[in-house]
């Protein structure tokens, strides 16, 4: 600045501010007072003052009116001049370096230099406001201005023994606001949050980062706190500041890599991002990854948050743990939340879906997306906001809602959840602050071959402790009942759609990623040690031993068990509807696809998914999947989800498929539900499906033996698994009493009359209780009237026999009368 002082340019050593008292107004916010022009440039800006200019002399305001003139300004009281010792004062203008690096956002601790610091002579008071014109430091009823440095600096020194609680009046284009100092606050976080998180072992991580509103010296203000180990320095912009992140750069606490600053008067609702400085010099803007509420995309800005949602399911939560998951009822609907019903916010949602689950008899509902992610379809797979409720349906404290809404209706909930990968957007987490943090740092172990996006490194403990604390933070902030955990098998093999030459093994050889098996085990055993009754689901699709495995037991390949509690059973899934999709004269060679589930049915403790990965991009609806005329396809997909319902295993059904909805899910528009609509011609025989459906559920509710013993091998027996030419299956599923169900598919499109079957002879006669040919499911209404009773006729190896007649294309159920 032309005429204005050198960088290091400082008064005499003996020049201090005139201190003199000042009443401001009660509730004032803001004081207007005269300032002598200074010398202007060419340009027409006021110059900074010399290095050698005298102090700035002391207003007074008075209320009503202008500051007097400084000649006007009364005599010091003498109660108010501390004594100091008469030492040499020093100057109180930054040295040169640090001014050079908070200009440069490289500075590591500018609560060291700015603020109130006790000096030989007093105290010096340093400010950093780019753009303002003047400062005044007031404390008590005593005021003083401060010198300008130039380049947004200010500085004085107060003839004090000791720092005071002081506010700062800072003056832009002839408004003075007045505010609390950042730079005078104590760290708000304590030792054993650094140690916690130096360790990666902090469970509570998102109280120790992100932005958090708290009361700091009897301050309130908001609290901003991030990881950039990295980085050369980190400054905080938003609204507060106009988005000129100067003014705020945050301090480095010790070695954790943690930046670190309170700003007072900032509160709920305020926009932010981190400017961070990298270790090339460069800047990039970055939202918070621990932001607890984001805006709505496209725009990618944090918000500051704070909840004030008042819990009503204190009732569901004190009980969900007192059955375990594996011997529970657990029926799932899952949904998409923005294509269920379009257009719907969370609180909207809150009042449409518990009833309608509810009336399907469903126990839990999943839900997709949750987490915040920039493209909507990706259906929030590609995840930036991993501690943020998208905001495309409402507010964090919105979606509190919908979950609480639905505990009250006694419906569990479960999301999505996504570990494995984050995508490449340059404002979220890849090379966050300017080399690999979050994803790895080998680039082959770093990108996803298939989806381009980036893989955690799950060998370094920060990032550990992010998602495992992320876990946490959805069953303890949201009350969710259950983490479906997405992508599973790529996290578990180095060679996952790599080909030979992309991969390196692990330090024994082998192609199992060694980091990610210890990620996975730690998670599930920090949520089920901490958030009793819920249930963590794996979506893996290979034979990994042990997915549902205590991490503490061993097995035949050396590993701990992923602790997972239930696994998606995708071989069933693959293999079923391979079978569903023949013609029903070609089913009798692919029989096996139908009852090799049964080999491995107890290896894992298992979900049974029909999701919406089955019903999109080609793969057809669920009942297109069907062959045949439209009355094949109905009865077909009803017998299909009997024989699901009744096969060991949980039960996973995707919104849409619950009434046969015809056409591929969109999330442009969701689910069809003008096929439900009764003035459309054929919606009794959608209806009929979703009839059949809600029945399903309640008699699962009602019948122990469908659930009781799903991961036991004593609650299943087939009566025949090998009538591949009639296209029949037979078993029984068992209570913990030993009380039987009998299960009976008829997969053929024949009808079939006085059909023999084995059964045990301690049950003296069976009733129908389920038939999926019923005609107000839209089937031929083909039954077994009153009771059947056993003949002593030996077949399939026991000594009594009934006889039944099934239903084309049917399912059914019978229990002992």
């Amino acid at each position: 600045m032309a005429g204005g002082p050198d960088v290091g340019g400082a008064p005499p050593r003996h020049a201090r501010p005139v201190l003199s008292p000042t009443r401001p107004r009660p509730g004032d916010s803001s004081v207007t007072s005269k300032k002598p022009a200074g010398p202007k440039s060419k340009s027409g800006k006021k110059q900074a003052k010399s290095s050698q200019a005298a102090p700035v002399k002391q207003v007074r305001a008075k209320p009503g009116r202008q500051a007097d003139s400084p000649e006007n300004a009364p005599a010091i009281p003498k109660a108010r001049t501390p004594e100091v010792p008469a030492v040499p004062a020093v100057s109180p203008a930054l040295d040169p370096a640090d001014r050079e690096r908070l200009l440069a956002g490289t500075h590591h601790d500018p609560h060291t230099v700015l603020g109130a610091h006790a000096v030989p002579g007093g105290v010096a008071v340093r400010v950093f406001r780019p753009y303002a014109e003047a400062v005044t430091v007031v404390f008590e009823d005593v005021r003083a201005d401060l010198r300008d440095d130039g380049e947004g600096f200010f500085s004085g020194l107060l003839p004090l023994a000791e720092v005071p609680a002081y506010r700062l009046l800072v003056s832009y284009d002839g408004t003075v606001h007045e505010t609390e100092d950042p730079y005078r606050f104590l760290p708000t976080l304590g030792e054993l949050d650094l140690h916690l998180l130096g360790e990666g072992r902090h469970e509570e991580l998102w109280q120790a980062l992100g932005s958090r509103v708290l009361t700091q010296q009897g301050v309130t203000g908001t609290r901003f706190a991030v990881w950039a180990p990295n980085a050369l320095g980190v400054r905080v912009a938003g609204g507060f500041d106009f988005w000129d992140a100067t003014g705020f750069p945050m301090r480095s606490l010790g070695s954790t890599g943690v930046w670190e600053l309170f700003v007072p008067g900032v509160g709920e609702g305020e926009l932010y991002k981190y400017e961070i400085t990298r270790p090339d010099g460069s800047r990039t803007l970055r939202a918070d990854p621990m932001a607890r509420r984001t805006e709505v995309p496209p725009a990618t800005s944090s918000v500051v948050d704070v909840s004030h949602h008042e819990w009503g399911d204190a009732e569901w939560m004190a009980h969900r743990a007192d059955r375990p998951v594996h011997e529970a009822p657990f029926s799932v609907y899952e949904v998409h939340l923005p294509s269920w019903r379009p257009g719907l916010t969370y609180r909207q949602l809150a009042e449409q879906l518990p009833a309608y689950v509810g009336d399907l008899g469903f126990t839990h509902v999943e839900l997709m997306p949750v987490a915040e992610h920039p493209f909507g379809g990706s259906w929030g797979y590609q995840v930036t906001g991993f501690y943020a409720p998208t905001a495309r349906l409402g507010t964090p404290d919105d979606f509190k809602y919908l979950v609480d809404k639905l505990h009250q209706a006694g419906i569990g909930v479960l999301m999505d959840w996504v570990p494995a990968h984050f995508p490449r957007d340059e404002w979220a987490l890849a090379e966050f602050d300017g080399r690999p943090l979050y994803e790895h740092g080998d680039p082959l172990r770093a990108a996803h071959p298939d989806w381009g996006t980036l893989e955690f490194d799950f060998g370094r403990r920060e990032v550990r402790n992010f998602l495992v604390a992320n876990a946490v933070y959805w069953c303890e902030e949201f009350h969710i009942d259950g983490l479906r955990v997405d992508a599973v098998a790529s996290m578990l093999y180095l060679d996952y759609s790599r080909e030979a030459g992309q991969w390196t093994p692990n330090e024994f050889g082998g192609r199992e990623n060694l980091d990610a098996v210890a990620f996975l085990q730690e998670m599930n055993a920090t949520v089920y040690r901490r958030c009793p009754g819920v249930v963590t689901i794996a979506e893996e699709s290979t034979a990994w031993d042990g997915v549902t495995r205590p991490t503490h037991h061993k097995g035949p390949s050396g590993f701990g068990g992923l602790g997972f509690g239930l696994k998606w059973n995708m071989g069933w899934m693959h293999d079923s509807l391979a079978y569903m999709s023949h013609e029903p004269v070609h089913r009798k060679y692919h029989h096996h696809e139908m009852t090799f589930s049964m080999v491995y049915a107890y290896s894992e403790n298992y979900v049974l998914p029909i999701s919406h990965d089955e019903v999109v991009h080609g793969k057809r609806s669920l009942v297109s999947k069907m062959p045949g005329d439209w009355w094949q396809q109905r009865a077909s997909l009803r017998a299909y989800l009997a024989f699901m319902w009744s096969h060991p295993g949980k039960q996973l059904l995707f919104m849409g498929q619950e009434f046969a909805q015809g056409a591929e899910w969109s999330e442009a528009h969701g689910p069809d539900w003008w096929l439900l609509d009764p003035a459309y011609g054929a919606e009794s025989e959608h209806r009929g499906v979703r009839e059949l459906v809600r029945d399903l559920n309640t008699a699962y509710r009602a019948t122990p033996a469908l659930w009781e013993r799903d991961t036991d091998p004593a609650g299943f027996e087939w009566i025949v698994g090998d009538a591949a030419e009639d296209n029949v299956f037979a078993f029984l599923r068992r209570d913990a009493e030993g009380g039987p169900l009998l299960c009976v598919a008829n997969l053929s499109p024949l009808a079939r009359h006085d059909y023999r079957l084995g059964v045990p002879e301690d049950v003296p006669a069976w009733h129908e209780t389920l038939n999926t040919d019923l005609a107000r499911y839209g089937g031929g209404d083909v039954a077994n009237q009153g009771t059947v009773k056993p003949e002593p006729q030996p077949w399939h190896g026991r000594p009594v026999s009934i006889r039944l007649t099934l239903p084309p294309l049917a399912t059914v159920w019978l229990r002992p009368a």
